[in-house]
C-alpha cells in the first residue's frame, strides 16, 4: 500500500517564501513565526509583524488605506 501523504522534505533547491515586517521592513526568517492579519480597516492587505515589533507595540501603516495601528 502506498503512503497517502507524499514526503514534505525540502530540497536545497526549493525556495522559501520570505516575508517582510510591515513595521520595521526587516526580512523575517522562516523560523520566526510572524503575526499575519488583514488590515482591520480595509481588509485588502496582509499586515505582517515580526515578534519584536509586536512586543514593543511599534506602529504599522496600511499601504492601501493609510490606517495606523499599534
Amino acid at each position: 500500500m502506498q503512503n497517502a501523504y507524499p514526503s514534505t522534505k525540502l530540497s536545497v533547491h526549493d525556495t522559501v517564501k520570505t516575508r517582510t515586517c510591515t513595521s520595521c521592513k526587516k526580512t523575517i526568517s522562516p523560523d520566526e513565526k510572524p503575526v499575519i492579519f488583514l488590515c482591520p480597516n480595509c481588509g485588502k492587505v496582509e499586515i505582517i509583524r515580526c515578534n519584536m515589533c509586536r512586543k514593543q507595540g511599534v506602529k504599522y501603516v496600511c499601504p492601501v488605506c493609510g490606517f495606523v495601528g499599534p
